[in-house]
């Protein structure tokens, strides 16, 4: 959530940061808003002031003897008293008017963030290693596990429908081994706590996490009002959620592995095949809370964490520095991770890594005391995939498939497979 400060100080600077997203101005009606709120406090405060004299006025007056004044305070009180429960009622009226609003906006982006419409608008990085070469043609992923006998989309859409798979065998267990092995180095080498938390969460931490309001129908939600996680990171944040640390507590590195859900309102038509695009996929998430004085290290941070990953897997990628108009919503600044797909001949996004600002900590009252200093203020939030385990699993079945149908195990992944080298149909 933006500052409402920050609007008012420099409206033209607001609507400017927000027409590079593509998004129209809004200063103007929020500051209409704004305006009427600190009027009725101002209003509401001088009303208390008036009641606080009046009530002071019918003690001075009692003690006297003077019961005519005492019972035109008395009167004074009570008349006061119905102004200051409407300027009340009006003021948080008002603040929920001004919160709705303003919890609608996305994040305003760096000045260093590329002005674009969308990917295409994506600013290369960096690279690291190069395209694998073939003496075959490469399959598609789907094909590979299929023909393993140990990926089946017709099972899961009999149970489930579209957009669902059932793994079985080596990669059912090739899907625990990256976990093991993602959680492993983030906890043992990156300095990252792992957490296992809720999936479930309730409307205020998909709100803290900026979520909602903009994106339900992006997400899942049950009959008794819970929402399955999109991502970990909205558990993780949320941890902070309305708690005040200490400036030596921070940086707060979590890592987690959990299923996520999405709906992918929106995206028909798109990835219909595979394990791209599902409903349900696993990932693992880093979060980071920070101050704002490091928040932007820990972003570089963060981005090599996810990079060592397909480094020690041996699998080709680039980075790519997001644009404005393909960022996500609380994002100030996002670097993608696009692996290489022999299969499909293309790159995809196998990690986003974004750093948030205050974006979140102000929509979930996450703050921290400054050494040596009375006051609070608001966290920085990070997070970034560390990494989808789906999409990295088709990585490797495009990558390490070799001409007679069988696909080569990483060796970084082979004791997390029982020492297995090679995973054949029905081996």
């Amino acid at each position: 959530m933006i500052d409402i400060k920050v609007i008012r100080d420099n409206p033209d600077a607001f609507d400017a940061a927000l027409a590079k997203r593509g998004a129209d101005p809004q200063s103007a009606a929020l500051l209409v808003v704004d305006t009427k709120r600190r009027e009725v406090v101002a209003a509401t405060q001088e009303a208390q002031t008036r009641r606080n004299a009046a009530s002071k006025a019918i003690g001075a007056a009692k003690g006297r003897g003077d019961e005519e004044a005492a019972q035109k305070a008395i009167a004074e009180v009570a008349h006061v008293k119905k102004a200051l429960q409407d300027g009340e009622e009006q003021e948080r009226q008002l603040t929920a008017e001004m919160d709705d609003l303003l919890a609608r906006l996305p994040n305003i982006p760096y000045d260093s963030v590329p002005i674009g419409a969308g990917e295409e608008d994506n600013v290369e990085h960096h690279y690291e290693g190069a395209k694998k070469n073939f003496s075959f043609t490469p399959k598609e992923h789907f094909d590979v596990g299929e023909a393993l006998g140990m990926m089946d989309f017709e099972a899961a859409a009999k149970m489930s429908g579209a957009r669902f798979v059932v793994l079985r065998q080596h990669l059912a267990k090739l899907e625990r081994a990256l976990a093991n092995f993602m959680l492993d180095l983030h906890t043992t080498e990156k300095g990252y706590t792992e957490i296992s938390p809720p999936v479930l969460v309730r409307d205020e931490a998909m709100y803290g996490t900026g979520q909602l309001p903009k994106f339900t129908e992006d997400a899942f939600r049950t009959e008794d009002g819970f929402w399955l996680v999109p991502t970990a990171e909205v558990p993780l944040t949320n941890l902070f959620a309305n708690t005040i640390v200490t400036e030596a507590e921070l940086p707060v590195r979590m890592t987690a592995y959990t299923p996520c859900f999405r709906s992918e309102a929106g995206s028909a038509g798109r990835d219909t095949r595979g394990m791209i695009r599902l409903h349900q996929f696993s990932k693992v998430e880093m979060v980071s809370v920070t101050t704002p004085d490091a928040s932007d290290a820990e972003l570089e941070r963060m981005l090599g964490c996810a990079e060592d990953v397909l480094k020690r897997l041996g699998l080709h990628y680039r980075v790519m520095t997001l644009c404005t108009g393909d960022m996500g919503f609380g994002a100030r600044q996002t670097y993608d991770i696009e692996v290489w797909l022999p299969g499909q001949n293309a790159y995809r996004e196998i990690s986003s890594c974004s750093v948030c600002g205050d974006f979140q900590a102000r929509r979930m009252g996450a703050k921290y005391r400054p050494d040596g200093e009375k006051g609070t203020k608001f966290v920085h939030t990070l997070n970034g995939s560390g990494l989808a385990v789906g999409r990295t699993m088709v990585a490797l079945l495009e990558t390490y498939q070799q001409e007679d149908g069988s696909v080569e195990v990483p060796e970084v992944l082979r004791p997390y497979m029982g020492g297995l080298e090679v995973m054949r149909a029905n081996g």
